[in-house]
């Protein structure tokens, strides 16, 4: 497994979430989230994924795009998530959901086709007092795959289900 492109970035996570998607597609986003994607902190689309956050301000994300599946290291993790999506455009970005103007939005290319994200968790239950503070991170892998089922790999400790 060899990591093709690595980005660290901060991506303000408006209304609790932010969104890898697809630039050229255009998906309703607030049909996404139910009361088990809210669970489960990810919300998924046919070319965007939708990844709930601890805290409503900028948040730290490494993003980082492989050619097959990463390692299985949950170890450190609070909670693992795993999902499916499309690319059809061959340019994807991280944009926050209230983010506008397109130079705010984080890019890159991926070649068209269907690709599996994991995303890892950490720090959520960090947050200080008024809740802008924290220590929440958030790791998001992307490698080709085929579609397959959303699922978490990791629950946090004390979840239900």
């Amino acid at each position: 497994m060899t990591v093709l492109h690595t980005a660290e970035l901060e991506i303000f996570a408006d209304y609790f979430q932010f969104y890898l998607q697809d630039e050229a597609v255009d998906e309703d986003w607030g049909t996404f989230w139910t009361d088990e994607t809210v669970e489960r902190m990810l919300a998924v689309g046919e070319c965007s994924v939708g990844i709930a956050t601890a805290r409503n301000m900028n948040v730290p994300v490494v993003l980082s795009v492989h050619d097959a599946a990463p390692e299985a290291d949950f170890g450190e993790w609070e909670l693992v998530n795993e999902c499916s999506f499309r690319v059809r455009s061959g340019q994807v970005m991280l944009i926050g959901c209230t983010e506008g103007a397109p130079q705010e939005r984080a890019r890159f290319s991926l070649a068209p086709g269907s690709y599996r994200l994991r995303v890892s968790y950490v720090g959520l239950d960090s947050l200080s007092d008024d809740g802008l503070e924290g220590d929440d991170f958030y790791r998001l892998q992307v490698w080709p795959g085929p579609p397959g089922p959303t699922r978490t790999l990791k629950e946090r400790a004390g979840a239900a289900g």
